[in-house]
């Protein structure tokens, strides 16, 4: 389970949206459940189709993370041409069986999340936005 605000939300999608038509990516920033803040991150990939990100800035991100007492929760990427899946090319590259994976896509306007098992089994996870006060 992953808990966001609408204010996070509004921030993928527009990173999304000024990405696009490459993926964007990013870390959310939370403790338990509840997330925080997002960390947008550069596609080293510059692709449509897929991401990665640069060691150096996952590094910082997770440093930056620690300083706030918060984890890195999530990785979040946008599908600017296709649905809230996890694609085969997403399941292959998901590594962390702790960590979810949130999928915004651009095309249907849904945001979802999803787990992956170390034997590459995709579970999807439930997903709460919140309006903030």
């Amino acid at each position: 389970m992953i808990r966001l605000s609408n204010i996070i939300l509004k921030e993928i999608v527009v990173h999304g949206l000024e990405d696009a038509p490459d993926e964007a990516c990013g870390y959310i920033l939370g403790k338990d459940d509840m997330a925080y803040e997002i960390i947008r991150m550069e596609n080293a990939d510059k692709s449509p189709e897929h991401f990665s990100f640069r060691p150096a800035e996952q590094f910082a991100a997770l440093k930056t993370a620690r300083s706030k007492g918060l984890r890195l929760m999530a990785v979040y990427h946008t599908h600017p041409s296709s649905p809230a899946r996890m694609s085969q090319e997403d399941i292959r590259l998901a590594n962390d069986p702790d960590i979810i994976y949130v999928i915004y896509s651009l095309t249907e306007h849904l945001l979802k999340c999803f787990k992956v098992s170390s034997e590459k089994t995709v579970i999807e996870e439930k997903l709460e936005v919140y309006a903030n006060e």
